[in-house]
């Protein structure tokens, strides 16, 4: 299978360039260590799999997909290490993640925590657990367009208050919109924000990944997408 066979895979387009250069292939034919070597011809093949094998790992990190695909989020390949930092005087934990705590006159509510952290694509947000934060370059406007399966695999970050800006997070481009089902959904900017369903905490794996009909890429402290 080529490499350009596999662009179109649960319509992901990875970005290839530095895989072959992070692909340990076999050495040449001879033997090494008591164990005898492939012919060159059979190198040939095997590294044509390594490389296969690569790009379908590298794909299967980031789950997207077309309009009606099934997303189904694979193993990360790898992590971006971020240590974000928050300064809540109170704090709770909810489905979105770290959230402070608000009072008002009808009562205590929790908008969850967005905070800046480096990561190798220059600072980003995250939210107080230490979770990237991604837009949806298809959505051009505060309102959301990403559900069904989409949202899976791209949750949005959800708040039951106000969202709290921490560190170098500007409170005047936070804000929130209202998706179909009544949740808060958080943005910032302008851009309705998500995280990606199947990293953890201090990962970023899905900077500028194609899926859903658009390119999903990190968010800037200026509210902008970080270059691809």
């Amino acid at each position: 299978m080529t490499l350009e066979g596999l662009s179109d895979v649960r319509g992901v387009t990875p970005k290839t360039a530095g895989v072959a250069s992070a692909i340990r292939l076999p050495a040449p034919s001879g033997e090494r260590h008591g164990v005898r070597m492939t012919s060159p011809g059979r190198l040939r093949r095997l590294s044509g799999t390594a490389m296969a094998t690569a790009v379908a790992v590298l794909v299967s990190a980031c789950g997207g997909g077309g309009s009606g695909s099934d997303p189904t989020p694979g193993a990360a390949a790898t992590a971006t290490t971020t240590s974000p930092t928050t300064s809540a005087a109170t704090s709770g934990t909810t489905a979105t993640g770290t959230a402070a705590t608000e009072s008002g006159a009808t009562g205590t509510m929790t908008g969850v925590v967005i905070t800046v952290s480096d990561s190798e694509f220059g600072p980003m947000l995250f939210d107080g657990r230490g979770q990237a934060i991604y837009l949806f370059d298809e959505e051009t406007t505060a309102q959301p367009a990403c559900y069904g399966d989409c949202a899976a695999a791209w949750p949005p970050v959800l708040t039951e208050g106000s969202p709290q800006a921490m560190g170098n997070t500007r409170g005047d481009l936070l804000g929130t919109t209202v998706r179909d089902d009544g949740s808060l959904q958080v943005t910032y900017g302008g851009h309705p924000l998500y995280f990606y369903a199947d990293e953890d905490p201090g990962q970023v794996l899905c900077h500028d990944v194609e899926g859903f009909g658009g390119t999903w890429l990190v968010v800037t402290p200026e509210g902008e997408a970080a270059p691809a």
